[in-house]
C-alpha cells in the first residue's frame, strides 16, 4: 500500500492546462515517464521571451518563442457591430467577425471558453503563393501591445510566404502556433477540431497539434481524396490526388449502423436477428484452443475446422449451441454460423472510415460558387458536401460551430444545409481578414470585379459574407426540416480599437480645458450600440443572444436576451429610469459613467439596485 504519488497528480493537473509543456524524461531506473518542460511552463506565464536549454524532444523553429508570446499577448480591441451588413441582426445566433482571426480569437476567449462543438479551419496551405498572418513575431510582448492599440493601416497585415524566404516552414508554423493555442481554448470537453491541410506542412502541423492538443487527443488523419482526374504536369510524374484532414478531440460521432439486416424469420422470441461469422482469426500454434472439430449435436454431423480456427472456445461454443444460437448448414461442407440478435448491440454506431467523402471532388466546391455567383470566384473552395460530412461527425447534435479562416464561407454554407436536412440548432461562427482583392492580379480579377460592380469593398470578407446571404437565401428556398428554426441570418461584427478615448498626456502638457473636454472617456465615433457589444466582451456575455431595443422614460435602454443584460448609455438618466429598470431584476445592467443626470444619481444607483434587486450586477463605463 503506498500513499498517492503527488507528483505525477500535478503533471497531470499541469497536463490538462498546458499540455504543450508536458514531455518525456528517464527516470532514476531508466524508464521513460512523464516530465514538465519547465522552460516551456515559464514561457507560458511570461509576457516576455524566455531563453532556455533547446535539447527536448518537441518540435522546434526560429520565432517558436515570438509566437507563443504573441499567443499569450493581450490586446486592446473590440468589436463593433455593422447592422447593414447583417441579417437578421437582432434575432440570428449566428456570427461574423471580421478582422485579424488571431484578434478575434483573444476577443472570444472568456465568452466562449470551452463552449464551441467543432471548429473546421482551411488554413493557407504554405505553397509558397499563400499569404500568411504577419504578426511581427521577432516583437516582444510590449511592442506587440502597443501595435495592437493602434488602428490597423490598409493591408499591413498581409506577407507572402514564398519558398525564397528563409523561414518558409517557420514562418507558416508562427503563423497556425497561436492561433490553434487560442482554439483550444475554446472548445469543449467534447469538442473536435478539423484542420485540412496538404503534403507540405502534414508532419509539423500533426507535431504541433500533438504539442497544443495533447497526442491522446488524436483522432484521425482523415484522407480525401481531393481530385477527381490525374494531374499529369507534375515533373516527378506523382500525382497528389489527396488532401489531409486532421482531427483531434475526444472522439467523433462515427458511422449510423445500418440494421435492416436484422430480422425474425423463425419468430425468435429474443427479437430481429442477423447472422454472423464464427470463423477465428488465429493460426493453431497461436490459439490451439480455437482449433476444434465442431459437431451438431442432433445429427452428429462434423463441419471440420476452418484454417483459422473457431472464434469461440469450446466452452463458449457450448453455450451458444444449448443456447440455441448457431445455424447449422443443411449441408456438411457448409459453414455453421451464429445468431446475433439487435437488442445485444452496444453501440448504434460504427468506425467512421478514415478514406472521407468519396465521389465529392473540388470541383463540387466550385460548382456550389457558380451555382450562387454565376463566375468562378474562388479559387478551389472547399465543397459543402464534404464539410456537412465533417459537420455530421463533429457536431452531430447540435451546438457551435467555429471557423476562424473563413475564406470562401463553406463553413457557414454547409451548416446552413445541414441543419435544413436533420432540423439540429447548430449555430457557426465565421471570421475572415479584409484582405485586399487586386484588379491587376490574374487570381484576384474575377473576386475584385465582382466586388466593385456590385458596390463592395474589393476585399475578400465581403465575398464571404455575400456568399452566406446568397446560400442562406436558396436554402431556404428548399425543403427544410419542421423542427429547424430556419435561422441562416449573421450578425455582423468587425475588430476595431476599443471605444474608451486613449488618454496619454503628462501632467505638464494638459490644461484644464483639456481635463473638461476628457471627462467623457468614450470616443466620439462610437455608438450605443458599440458600447453594449464591448460590455458583452467584457462581462463574457454569449454575442449571440437576442437583442431588443426599446424607449423608457424617453431614454433608449437595450434588452439582452430578456433579463441577461440591460443597458442604457443616454445622458440624463435620473432615479426615476433606475428604479423602473431595477425592478425588472436584471442579472446585470449598465450604464455610461458621464451619463447619469447629477451625481446624487450617480451615486445612489448601486443603492437604487441593492434595495431593488440585489443580486444585479451593476456597471457603468
Amino acid at each position: 500500500m503506498h500513499s498517492p504519488d503527488l507528483t505525477a497528480q500535478n503533471v497531470e493537473r499541469i497536463a490538462a492546462l498546458f499540455p504543450g509543456c508536458v514531455t518525456e524524461s528517464t527516470g532514476p531506473d531508466g524508464t521513460l515517464r512523464r516530465a514538465i518542460d519547465f522552460d516551456l511552463l515559464r514561457q507560458e506565464l511570461s509576457d516576455s521571451i524566455v531563453e532556455g536549454p533547446q535539447e527536448r524532444y518537441h518540435l522546434d523553429w526560429p520565432g517558436k518563442r515570438q509566437a507563443l508570446v504573441t499567443a499569450n499577448a493581450p490586446i486592446a480591441k473590440t468589436l463593433r457591430p455593422v447592422r447593414a451588413e447583417s441579417v437578421d441582426f437582432d434575432t440570428t445566433r449566428n456570427l461574423f467577425i471580421e478582422g485579424d482571426n488571431l484578434e478575434a480569437l483573444k476577443l472570444l476567449q472568456e465568452t466562449y471558453l470551452g463552449k464551441v462543438k467543432m471548429i473546421y479551419i482551411d488554413p493557407p496551405y504554405n505553397t509558397g503563393n499563400d499569404f500568411v498572418y504577419d504578426d511581427d513575431f521577432a516583437e516582444s510582448a510590449a511592442e506587440f501591445l502597443a501595435k495592437s492599440n493602434q488602428v490597423d493601416e490598409a493591408g499591413n497585415r498581409l506577407v507572402a510566404n514564398t519558398q525564397s524566404n528563409g523561414r518558409f516552414h517557420s514562418d507558416w508554423l508562427s503563423m497556425m502556433y497561436p492561433r490553434l493555442k487560442l482554439a483550444r481554448n475554446l472548445l469543449a470537453e467534447d469538442g473536435v477540431i478539423f484542420i485540412s491541410i496538404d503534403d507540405g506542412e502534414i508532419s509539423s502541423l500533426r507535431t504541433i497539434c500533438d504539442e497544443v492538443f495533447g497526442s491522446d487527443k488524436f483522432v484521425s488523419c482523415f484522407v480525401w481524396k481531393s481530385r477527381q482526374n490525374k494531374d499529369n504536369r507534375n515533373v516527378t510524374n506523382a500525382s497528389i490526388d489527396h488532401e489531409y484532414i486532421l482531427c483531434y478531440g475526444n472522439g467523433i460521432k462515427g458511422e449510423t449502423r445500418k440494421i435492416t439486416q436484422y430480422q425474425n424469420p423463425d419468430s425468435d422470441p429474443r427479437g430481429p436477428w442477423t447472422s454472423a461469422n464464427m470463423v477465428g482469426i488465429a493460426t493453431a500454434d497461436r490459439r490451439p484452443n480455437l482449433h476444434y472439430d465442431l459437431i451438431h449435436p442432433d445429427t452428429g454431423a462434423n463441419y471440420g475446422c476452418p484454417d483459422m480456427g473457431w472464434r469461440y472456445d469450446r466452452n463458449t461454443m457450448a453455450r451458444l449451441i444449448n443456447e440455441d444460437r448457431i445455424l447449422w448448414p443443411s449441408s456438411s461442407d457448409g459453414r455453421p454460423r451464429r445468431k446475433a440478435f439487435l437488442d445485444e448491440l452496444q453501440s448504434d454506431v460504427t468506425g467512421f472510415s478514415s478514406i472521407v467523402a468519396p465521389e465529392i471532388y473540388t470541383r463540387n466546391g466550385t460548382a456550389n460558387i457558380l451555382e450562387l455567383f454565376g463566375v468562378r470566384i474562388f479559387d478551389f473552395p472547399k465543397p459543402v458536401e464534404l464539410l456537412k460530412i465533417l459537420v455530421e461527425q463533429g457536431s452531430p447534435n447540435g451546438g457551435l460551430v467555429v471557423d476562424f479562416f473563413a475564406g470562401s464561407a463553406a463553413t457557414a454554407h454547409a451548416v446552413f444545409s445541414k441543419n435544413a436536412e436533420d432540423g439540429m440548432l447548430r449555430q457557426v461562427m465565421c471570421a475572415q481578414i479584409a484582405e485586399k482583392l487586386d484588379l491587376n492580379d490574374p487570381n484576384q480579377r474575377t473576386a475584385a470585379t465582382f466586388c466593385k460592380e456590385n458596390g463592395f469593398p474589393q476585399v475578400i470578407s465581403e465575398i464571404s459574407k455575400e456568399r452566406i446571404r446568397r446560400a442562406g437565401a436558396k436554402i431556404l428556398e428548399g425543403e427544410c426540416h419542421p423542427d429547424w428554426n430556419r435561422d441562416v441570418g449573421f450578425r455582423v461584427l468587425k475588430i476595431d480599437t476599443s471605444n474608451m478615448a486613449d488618454v496619454y498626456y503628462t501632467p505638464d502638457a494638459t490644461s484644464q480645458a483639456d481635463l473638461l473636454t476628457r471627462v467623457d472617456n468614450i470616443k466620439p465615433d462610437r455608438s450605443p450600440e458599440d458600447l453594449l457589444f464591448q460590455v458583452l466582451l467584457d462581462w463574457g456575455v454569449d454575442l449571440t443572444l437576442p437583442i431588443t431595443r426599446e424607449s423608457v422614460a424617453g431614454k433608449t435602454v437595450f434588452t439582452v436576451a430578456g433579463t441577461a443584460l440591460i443597458a442604457c448609455f443616454d445622458n440624463g438618466v435620473d432615479e426615476a429610469l433606475v428604479k423602473t429598470l431595477a425592478t425588472r431584476h436584471p442579472l446585470r445592467v449598465v450604464f455610461k459613467d458621464t451619463g447619469f443626470k447629477d451625481d446624487a444619481t450617480k451615486i445612489n444607483v448601486k443603492q437604487i439596485f441593492k434595495s431593488l434587486s440585489p443580486d444585479t450586477e451593476v456597471k457603468a463605463i
